[in-house]
């Protein structure tokens, strides 16, 4: 038993730990209490998407705001995900509180916890991402400040929950990115999107909808509001990431 404890203080000494610093708040911090609202979520998403991306979907994207909030639609997504395809997820979402003109790696974190179990950092690639310059480093302090990249990891946990040995996360907070370094982080990323063990999971607001933000856009002759936003022409000459 002793060897044991010793064996773990060593694999804990080498760990920088991420805390899920919403856990409490944002979302529950009750593992039993977490892991019940996900699977009722999950299983009240319609299986229609996910049968239109068999096997598996190979990106999603997700909103982040407080899973009370975002969790039932969050819910669609991480539906049509197979977890045993994957060995690799890079999630994506945006600075909240750092100006950043690229984007960001953690800069020391290992694992990031949740309530759930903790995700390992793909070290090896996020040093490869670091070798090409690109890559601005996030401190652990504005990491967990940042909430965009933490709400969607208690998913993650979830529906990766017997594969959690083997999958590893590559957390990448986004700027404000010019149209270089877009096109510059889109070439560097394009190696791990060919990739079929590589997940892409990104976080995103869509838009902050509704009268306190002088934004409604709605044009009913489309039908319902998410028929009015397929909709909608796209006026740049490339597609943003939706943050």
């Amino acid at each position: 038993l002793f060897t044991s404890v010793q064996v773990r203080l060593q694999l804990l000494a080498g760990m920088s730990i991420r805390r899920a610093s919403h856990a409490g708040s944002w979302y529950s911090n009750d593992r039993h209490s977490l892991q019940a609202q996900l699977s009722d979520w999950l299983g009240h998403a319609l299986p229609e998407p996910c049968q239109q991306h068999q096997p598996s979907a190979v990106a999603v994207i997700s909103p982040h705001a407080g899973l009370a909030y975002s969790g039932p639609t969050a819910a669609f997504s991480f539906a049509c995900i197979d977890p045993s395809r994957f060995r690799r997820v890079f999630v994506l979402g945006p600075s909240h509180h750092v100006y950043l003109s690229s984007c960001a790696l953690p800069s020391k974190a290992t694992h990031y916890d949740t309530p759930l179990g903790k995700l390992a950092v793909d070290l090896s690639c996020v040093q490869a991402l670091r070798q090409t310059g690109m890559f601005e480093f996030f401190e652990m302090k504005d990491d967990e400040d940042e909430h965009s990249i933490e709400m969607q990891l208690p998913y993650l946990a979830h529906v990766f929950k017997d594969h959690l040995s083997s999958v590893k996360i590559v957390p990448m907070v986004v700027g404000n990115l010019d149209d270089q370094t877009f096109q510059s982080v889109g070439g560097i990323l394009a190696q791990y999107i060919e990739d079929p063990q590589t997940l892409f999971v990104l976080s995103s607001d869509f838009c902050h909808w509704g009268k306190r933000f002088r934004f409604t856009p709605y044009d009913k002759q489309f039908g319902q509001i998410w028929e009015s936003i397929v909709s909608i022409k796209y006026v740049f000459h490339h597609v943003h990431f939706l943050f």
